[in-house]
Order: C-alpha cells, then sequence, then structure tokens
C-alpha cells in the first residue's frame, strides 16, 4: 500500500472582496437607519420589512467576512485544516436567520391585513428608490467573484434580490397613494418574504450538504470516477469519498487500483496525472491508497 496527498494552497479571501464586504456592510448599515426611521415616521410595514431584511444581510456580511478572515488562520495540531469549514458555518447560519426574519415578517404582514393602517406612501417610495440605488451597488461589488464562493455567492444573490424588492415597495407605494388601498403594504411584505424564501432555499440546501459532508455542487461525482478510470494504468478507483473542506477548498480520498505490472515510477507518474485531472475538476486536496489487483478479490479487498 502506498499513499498519495496533494495540497493545493489557495489565497484566502483577496483584498479586493475584503473592501467589498467592508464597503457593503457601511453602505447597508446606514441604508438600515434611514429605513427604520422612515418606516416608523410613515407607519410602513413593507419598509420595516425590508428594513429587517437588509439588517440580516449587514449580518449576513458581517458573519461571512468574519468566517474569511477565520479560514486564512493556519492550521494548528488541534484544527488540521484550520478554520476553512468556519465558511460553510456562516453560510448556514446566514440561512438560517433569513428564514426566521422572514417568519417575523410573514406575522406581523397578517395582522396588518386584518387591520390595515394609513401610512405616507410617497416617503415609502423615495426611500426605496434610495435602497434600489444602494443595493444595486452593494450587489456589483460581489459580481466577479460570485461563482468562485458559495458566501460571495450568496451575498451577491440577497443584495441583488433586495434592489427587486425595494422597486417593488416603490411600485406598491405609488399604487398606495393613487388607490389609497392600504392593505396593499402588508401584500408588499407577503411578496417580500416570498421572494427572499425562493433565494434562501438554495442557499440553505447547499449549505446543509456542505456542512454534512456531501458533494459539493461544483463537483461531479460521476465525472471524477470516469475520468480517473479512464486514465491508463487505472485498473478501478472505488471507496470515493469527495467532501468540501471550505465553500472554495474540496477534498476526496479513495483507492485506487492499478495494474500488477506498474512500476513506482508508473505509479508516480499515474498520480501525477490524477491530481491535475482532479484539480480541473474543482478538486484540491487529494489522498489515494494504491492498491495492485492481485489484492482485490471480487470487488474487495483480500
Amino acid at each position: 500500500m502506498s499513499h498519495h496527498h496533494h495540497h493545493s494552497h489557495h489565497r484566502p479571501i483577496n483584498a479586493s472582496i475584503n473592501k467589498s464586504f467592508v464597503i457593503g456592510i457601511v453602505l447597508n448599515a446606514l441604508f438600515v437607519i434611514l429605513e427604520i426611521g422612515v418606516g416608523f415616521y410613515t407607519n410602513s410595514l413593507s419598509l420595516l420589512s425590508d428594513a429587517g431584511h437588509n439588517l440580516s444581510d449587514v449580518g449576513s456580511l458581517v458573519i461571512s467576512l468574519f468566517a474569511f478572515k477565520l479560514a486564512s488562520i493556519q492550521p494548528n495540531t488541534f484544527f488540521t485544516y484550520g478554520y476553512k469549514k468556519s465558511t460553510i458555518l456562516a453560510t448556514l447560519v446566514n440561512a438560517a436567520f433569513l428564514f426566521v426574519s422572514v417568519g417575523i415578517m410573514f406575522w406581523e404582514a397578517i395582522g396588518r391585513l386584518y387591520h390595515p393602517q394609513p401610512i405616507q406612501s410617497i416617503p415609502v417610495a423615495i426611500v426605496a428608490g434610495v435602497g434600489i440605488i444602494v443595493n444595486s451597488i452593494s450587489a456589483f461589488l460581489f459580481f466577479k467573484e460570485k461563482d468562485k464562493d458559495i458566501n460571495i455567492r450568496g451575498a451577491y444573490l440577497h443584495l441583488l434580490a433586495d434592489a427587486m424588492v425595494s422597486l417593488g415597495v416603490v411600485i406598491g407605494g405609488i399604487a398606495i397613494y393613487f388607490t389609497q388601498q392600504f392593505w396593499l403594504d402588508a401584500v408588499i411584505s407577503i411578496v417580500i418574504g416570498l421572494i427572499i424564501l425562493v433565494g434562501t432555499f438554495q442557499l440553505l440546501k447547499d449549505s446543509v450538504r456542505l456542512s454534512l459532508d456531501g458533494v459539493p455542487q461544483n463537483v461531479r461525482y460521476e465525472a471524477v470516477k470516469e475520468t480517473v478510470k479512464g486514465l491508463n494504468g487505472v485498473a478501478d478507483l472505488h471507496h470515493i469519498h469527495v467532501w468540501a473542506i471550505s465553500t472554495t477548498e474540496n477534498a476526496m480520498t479513495a483507492h485506487l487500483v492499478v495494474s500488477n505490472a506498474s512500476t513506482h515510477e508508473e505509479i508516480l507518474a499515474l498520480k501525477a496525472a490524477i491530481k491535475n485531472e482532479l484539480h480541473h475538476l474543482n478538486i484540491h486536496h487529494i489522498t489515494l491508497e494504491v492498491e495492485f489487483e492481485r489484492d482485490i478479490c471480487d470487488g474487495r479487498e483480500c
């Protein structure tokens, strides 16, 4: 038996993303203060609901930034992978927190449906218009990196959704101004909640899967098997386990079966080829246990 372990060390969160998080946190925190103030002044539940969601986004950005900082800490004897998995836990916490905030939003909105209250619709529409600008700018900060990390993707999608939600509040405010149908405020809050739920469900699903060491979404399990087994010198590949170390790095362990005639040099070359192929399939930490065909009986180790 022989073992091969490959580490492809990735740089931690870069300076531009770090700056994006800080700018996003500051912009949205200031906007939340504005929304809460105007929301209470105008008695607008839709504006307060949007403020609550934006506040949760600020919390999400802070948690994600903190997780990225933890992930850059070097491994030690207690945490041999470092704190990389904190990025996965951050995504899970953020998704769960969003579900709770939406539940509170629905509860308040249903109460307002039964007891509509008058609101000052024009100030609501103006503040929501500011929200479109703030959230669009914040989302743009994460656009380039959104496909590289689930946390960054989550931040981008939430901020983009917030911009659309603010657009809805603007439309609602104008509609209330012309119709004086104040129950529309509660309906808009429910629609906002449904939009958030749709955007959050996939994020929750992905974060739960990564937390349970499921195969990451950016790795195709069957493609890994087919690619390795298609290389010359590989007789079989089994006992395959693929999981995420963080939201950007994946790992794999497997038993590699080679022909009985394989030399040490051929095995080393084969390992290098496998390492290269798997890197292109988004697997960065690879451990292979080598077995010879003579050691396999009916698909099992003799």
